[in-house]
């Protein structure tokens, strides 16, 4: 009762500070919306912007009503600590009368859980750019609207909110954000993959191999007007990455950055951890790392991703309960499983309650029982996937769990090098490390 008091009257404070530093400064702002591809979109903008302009960006996924007036303010969340908060609001105060070199642009990262969400967001920050990554059939966080359409309309309000003067960058393989296009108000972009009518497109993805035939990175090409750029993103797979480049060249060129130039930056791009990044494993094997979060839309292109992917040894995936889906959650999760008998997986391991959907539905269409396992939590499920990755070298294993599962717990056991985790792995924070 107290603590959510405290956390309201902390919103109130850091929120009015936002706002008189918003108005005493005056910065441009560019928001992504969507149910994924969100964060690793925002930090290619980032990257990109950054060849120009003064920029700053959400930090981490800090995206909801307290995330965005800390982004706002230069800071990160000061968790559980009251010093730390009261530093921030001292910092905000101060702020309001003095900050050289306040950043031009701010590229935020904004999410719902509840409806009206977005317009308590937007109203904040009045996007210049507003870009749409994907929707999906069951979008994260439809545990508290009455549908995935009034997530979707809710998430779509971020254009009614994008200045006149601005743009929408939309995703054109996504059926339900191409239909907002005929909406927009304002000037609207397209990219895509496989629309060719985007106005930026992506051609000629393939994934990468050393000489010892593991997967390194991703290379693409990008057409724009005439011209084609090649791209390359090392360490990381999946088209998951290819998306965010096309919606940050649009953003570049939209504000006079070439997407050739867009290009050279996108390439010294640094992932984030958890993000479908790639990780040397113990025994030679790769571990395709994506245990930031999960979603529907999300947990298949991961395993869309994992059947594209050679490798001499077994395939391994390891999936944590997807939360945050209500009343979807088990039919979502069951078709998850069944998606996992049709490829070419030697062995499934779930992590949660909820997974445990996930290996049944495997099992009932077509996975041998003695390849799917099921455990409550990630600390039981280490050291079967420890026997399972040690079986066979060059072994590739997918990870993949809602945030609450933890499921980088287990990944942290079977790194190749355990004495960069803190670099390589999500929530390696103290206070993360102590729940």
């Amino acid at each position: 009762m107290i603590k959510n008091i405290l956390k309201k009257i902390i919103i109130f404070i850091i929120t009015a500070e936002a706002k008189l530093v918003l108005f005493r400064y005056r910065p441009r702002f560019v928001a992504i919306v969507g149910t994924i591809g969100k964060t690793t979109t925002k930090d290619l903008i980032f990257q990109v912007l950054s060849r120009r302009f003064r920029v700053r960006k959400t930090k981490k996924s800090l995206n909801s009503e307290i995330g965005l007036p800390l982004t706002i303010l230069g800071h990160e969340t000061g968790w559980d600590n009251p010093f730390s908060w009261l530093k921030i609001i001292i910092s905000g105060f101060m702020q309001i009368f003095y900050y050289p070199n306040y950043p031009k642009w701010l590229v935020l990262e904004t999410g719902i859980d509840r409806p009206n969400d977005m317009d308590k967001i937007a109203r904040l920050i009045k996007p210049e750019i507003s870009v749409i990554t994907a929707f999906g059939s069951v979008p994260a966080h439809v545990e508290f609207f009455d549908s995935p359409e009034d997530v979707m309309k809710e998430e779509a309000k971020l254009l009614d909110y994008t200045e006149k003067k601005g743009a929408v960058i939309l995703n054109a393989d996504d059926p339900d954000i191409l239909k907002l296009k005929n909406k927009s108000k304002v000037k609207t972009y397209t990219y895509g993959i496989n629309n060719e009518e985007s106005d930026i497109l992506a051609t000629n993805s393939q994934i990468e191999y050393n000489e010892e035939k593991n997967p390194t990175g991703i290379t693409f090409k990008i057409n724009n007007e005439g011209n084609v750029i090649p791209i390359i993103i090392n360490r990381v797979l999946g088209d998951q990455y290819i998306y965010p480049t096309l919606a940050a060249v649009a953003v570049g060129k939209i504000l006079g950055i070439s997407p050739a130039v867009s290009a050279t930056a996108i390439t010294k791009f640094a992932p984030a951890p958890g993000r479908m990044n790639l990780i040397s494993a113990v025994n030679k094997s790769i571990i395709v790392d994506d245990t930031y979060n999960a979603s529907p839309i999300a947990m298949h292109k991961a395993l869309e991703t994992l059947e594209k992917v050679e490798c001499s040894g077994n395939k391994i995936v390891v999936l944590g309960d997807m939360l945050e889906i209500g009343r979807f959650s088990h039919s979502e999760h069951l078709k998850v499983g069944e998606i996992v008998a049709k490829n070419d997986i030697n062995y499934l391991v779930t992590v949660g309650l909820r997974a445990e959907d996930i290996a049944l539905s495997a099992i009932d269409n077509g996975m041998a029982q003695k390849r799917v396992f099921s455990f409550k939590d990630s600390e039981e499920a280490v050291n079967k996937v420890k026997e399972l990755i040690n079986e066979e070298k060059g072994s590739l294993l997918l990870a993949k769990g809602s945030q609450g599962i933890r499921v980088e717990k287990i990944v942290k056991e079977i790194v190749a090098e355990p004495e960069k985790t803190d670099k390589l792995l999500v929530r390696q924070e103290k206070d993360w490390l102590s729940r």
